[in-house]
């Protein structure tokens, strides 16, 4: 039987650089999106999967992320502080480890969201989890259930889940900024600057690294021209499920 996640990590510790001029004054996290800041957006998601404690990193101007999460509830927040030195997603992950524990927990991007069709993905992403035949399970989108996504595909997914790199092709799927990660992955890893996509290949060398396609709407915001269109397809959305 499959056991949910009761932990997870939110990366909010990005300098949000595109998202100028709007980042001089507040941290991308903190950006509204439909009324709800970016990182409230990607923490509700979790509250309604029932995780119990959520990790938030930070850096670029950290004391109001750290104010703005006091009055939360659910999921309980422990600040990872990298005020002094900025680790990258898998850095800021390994700092984090001793809050995270031995258990698979979630990572989510704090810079995307969605809005679940059906089923919760983080539930239907937690059943799809196996620790016997995965390290990461990735959640996925498709070019045409994203708003801004001006780039590529990501992955192409195998009949049994397994992901290999798509190189583009338009047949893959979008990293949908949400994943189940095992911690063993970081065993002896020191807490230095580098990118989660590294354990991606190493994962994908030793046919541990799966994905799940989602149900729903995914928006990513990187710059300011994004903030319209995610509102947009936020109400779009939300007014298409009445």
């Amino acid at each position: 039987m499959t056991t949910k996640p009761d932990t997870a990590i939110v990366l909010a510790a990005g300098l949000g650089k595109r998202m100028r001029p709007i980042t001089d004054a507040i941290p991308k996290p903190l950006v509204r999106i439909a009324g709800k800041t970016l990182l409230d957006w990607g923490l509700d998601s979790l509250a309604a999967a029932g995780v119990g404690k959520a990790v938030v990193n930070v850096h670029y101007l950290p004391d109001q992320i750290v104010a703005h999460v006091a009055a939360r509830r659910a999921p309980r927040i422990v600040i990872s502080d990298e005020s002094d030195r900025l680790l990258d997603s898998a850095g800021g992950i390994v700092k984090a480890l001793p809050e995270l524990g031995q258990e698979p927990f979630y990572i989510l991007n704090a810079d995307t969201f969605w809005i679940d069709h059906g089923p919760l993905n983080l539930g239907r992403l937690a059943h799809a989890w196996d620790a016997t035949k995965m390290d990461i399970l990735l959640m996925l989108a498709d070019l045409h259930q994203a708003t801004g996504h001006c780039g590529s595909t990501d992955f192409l997914v195998a009949p049994d889940g397994a992901l290999r790199r798509s190189k583009g092709d338009p047949a893959g799927l979008i990293y949908a900024g949400a994943a189940i990660i095992h911690p063993r992955l970081f065993k002896n890893v020191p807490a230095e600057p580098h990118s989660l996509n590294a354990y991606f290949d190493k994962a994908i060398a030793a046919g541990r690294l799966f994905g799940m396609p989602m149900h729903g709407h995914w928006i990513t915001v990187g710059t300011p021209d994004a903030i319209p269109l995610a509102e947009d397809a936020v109400a779009g959305v939300l007014i298409g499920s009445q």
